[in-house]
């Protein structure tokens, strides 16, 4: 559960106040907690940055009222968070921002919003690095073994490269939402939108493995489909990412995390020519944007194929 305390610590008394108001408004329209996380986040850092800089009236003033920030504090910030953390991070805390204005705007009769002129940084369009079969059959051959660990690691591998799924669809995967009858798993994803999957042979025959381990358990009781070694609480989606972590590690492969196998899936559709439209059911897309972006390493390779074969600039 979200605790607003820590994730406003430095805050003033003002903005906090303003901040458990629009949590509340957030609660209340249903948006995940990953989500009201990264927004509120996004606030609670503006207003310590401004803390951190106030050797100015103004600058004393929007630190101790969200109601008196303006352009230039909001771009300062944006220009610190560019310099200090990346221009991901950066585009990731206006867009939180916005949404906090917006409704500040909205719902305390705030004449403009500060964010109304401030650019989105650009950032950088780079292939993203896939997990390809190679790198992912090294670390599945660290899950051997049979215990417990082994088998439930192996079959969330499985499942992250077979589908392409977000780590927190996989993490918050519940019984329920297994049918291993029909080869089908339900991801609850962003947006409250869900939708369907199937697997393969493979990863069915992995899921079935962990589940026999996990009935044998004393907390096989717990809705949750990841459990930890001992102990019932569900594993998170952090957990899992230090999983994958050690995994890699132990493989000698870098940089393992979930969200490759999802550019990895959308690589393998793209270069075996799979209909963009289905792609983004699959992986459960509303923006046109997303299948551009994940399969620019597959546009990529078949661009270079098509060189090759063309031989342009060789016939003479």
């Amino acid at each position: 559960m979200l605790d607003l305390t820590k994730v406003c610590r430095g805050v003033t008394p003002v903005w906090f106040d303003y901040i458990r108001d629009w949590d509340r408004s957030l609660r209340a329209g249903n948006y995940p907690e990953t989500t009201r996380y990264n927004y509120l986040l996004a606030v609670a850092q503006l207003d310590r940055y401004l803390l951190d800089e106030t050797d100015t009236p103004d600058v004393q003033a929007a630190a101790s009222d969200p109601a008196d920030v303006r352009r230039g504090h909001v771009e300062e910030f944006q220009a610190w968070m560019v310099r200090t953390r990346s221009a991901s991070t950066a585009l990731n805390k206006h867009k939180g921002l916005q949404q906090f204005f917006k409704w500040l705007v909205a719902e305390e009769d705030l004449d403009r919003s500060p964010l109304d002129r401030v650019k989105q940084p650009k950032t950088e369009q780079r292939l993203i690095p896939i997990l390809g079969d190679d790198d992912t059959a090294k670390v599945l051959g660290t899950c051997r073994g049979g215990d417990f660990l082994a088998l439930r690691d192996e079959a969330i591998i499985r499942v992250l490269y077979n589908t392409g799924a977000r780590l927190s669809e996989v993490a918050g995967l519940a019984l329920d939402d297994l049918d291993l009858d029909h080869d089908s798993l339900l991801f609850h994803g962003k947006g409250m939108k869900d939708r369907r999957v199937r697997f393969g042979p493979r990863t069915g025959r992995a899921l079935s493995k962990y589940l026999r381990g996990r009935a044998r358990r004393r907390a096989a009781a717990s809705p949750a489909v990841w459990l930890p070694a001992n102990g019932d609480t569900p594993l998170s989606s952090n957990g899992i990412k230090l999983m994958l972590r050690r995994r890699g590690q132990m493989a000698g492969v870098d940089n393992v995390h979930a969200h490759r196998w999802r550019h990895n899936f959308a690589h393998e559709w793209k270069l075996a020519g799979g209909d963009t439209g289905d792609l983004m059911m699959v992986l459960g897309w509303a923006s046109d944007e997303m299948p551009r972006r994940y399969g620019a390493s597959a546009a990529a390779e078949r661009a270079q194929v098509t060189h090759a074969r063309l031989r342009i600039g060789e016939r003479v």
